[in-house]
């Protein structure tokens, strides 16, 4: 029963180490989980905060995109009132309007479809030619005062809208870019939490068994102890019982003693030692 404790006992301190290992690796698994959500959250915080100068530089694009519309309305209204009369112009001569769907027409051929070399070459051309020609005649036709001071501010707006424009792509991709370090931070941080959770099941699973040994540890030492006692009982009572028969024996053999000395019988020093022993002395 002593060799049970004792075996008990050992795979009892062998488990409670094993849970002091699984508790510590689980605390190290849960302070990396909590570095990378807190990492996260400073991502997701600078994501909303890209999103939102995102929205605030659409809408001052949007903003300047209309005020460019509205002067190029009045920008075509007034060339076209200073434009020859279709009457005057000479063959071949078409306004600007005409010639710029033309470039559209031309620039989307380009870069849609499936052209040869040498065909491309020749739309290439062409698209250079026409873009001279139209910038030529609005030149032609900027020449009044106030076209020319429409145009100015026709091309301001174009330029503060392309730098909204801009501003919006590139907050846009740092947004991106924010957001997909959070995402991957989070999903390192569920992995490492899994294997956390592995840890604790582990701990929970070594700590209900060391409990396991250290019952039936104690429970081995409790009955090794009671049957110390029931083994002292036993000898305490094996002992009273030989005293009594010792006390019996040496009390016959005093009484044989004390016969022979009233008898006038000469006694011996032992036997003297055996009548005061038995208290007849």
């Amino acid at each position: 029963m002593n060799n049970d404790a004792e075996k008990h006992r050992r795979l009892r301190d062998d488990l409670n180490k094993q849970t002091k290992e699984w508790v510590a690796k689980r605390d190290g698994l849960n302070a990396q989980v909590r570095a990378l959500v807190d990492e996260a959250t400073k991502h997701r915080e600078n994501r909303d905060e890209l999103n939102v100068k995102v929205r605030e530089s659409k809408d001052l694009r949007d903003e300047w995109n209309k005020k460019v519309a509205d002067l190029n309305e009045k920008v075509s209204a007034l060339r076209k009132d200073k434009e020859p009369q279709v009457e005057r112009r000479s063959e071949g001569d078409l306004p600007i309007k005409q010639m710029k769907k033309q470039l559209r027409d031309l620039e989307f051929k380009h870069q849609t479809s499936n052209l040869g070399k040498d065909k491309e070459n020749e739309i290439v051309k062409q698209i250079s030619l026409l873009a001279r020609q139209i910038e030529e005649k609005e030149k032609v036709s900027e020449q009044g005062a106030e076209v020319k001071e429409l145009v100015y501010h026709l091309r301001e707006a174009k330029s503060q809208a392309e730098v909204y424009h801009k501003a919006v792509s590139e907050y846009a991709r740092l947004a991106q870019t924010a957001h997909d370090d959070m995402i991957a931070l989070y999903e390192q941080a569920d992995k490492l939490r899994k294997e956390a959770d592995a840890a604790q099941e582990k701990f929970i699973e070594c700590k209900t068994q060391a409990d396991e040994e250290h019952k039936k540890h104690i429970e081995q030492i409790e009955s090794v102890h009671k049957m110390d006692k029931d083994v002292g009982a036993i000898r305490n009572r094996k002992a009273k019982d030989r005293k009594k028969r010792v006390d019996s024996e040496s009390k016959k053999e005093a009484e044989e003693i004390f016969e022979r000395f009233k008898a006038g019988e000469k006694l011996s020093t032992e036997d003297l030692m055996s009548l005061q022993k038995s208290g007849y002395l």
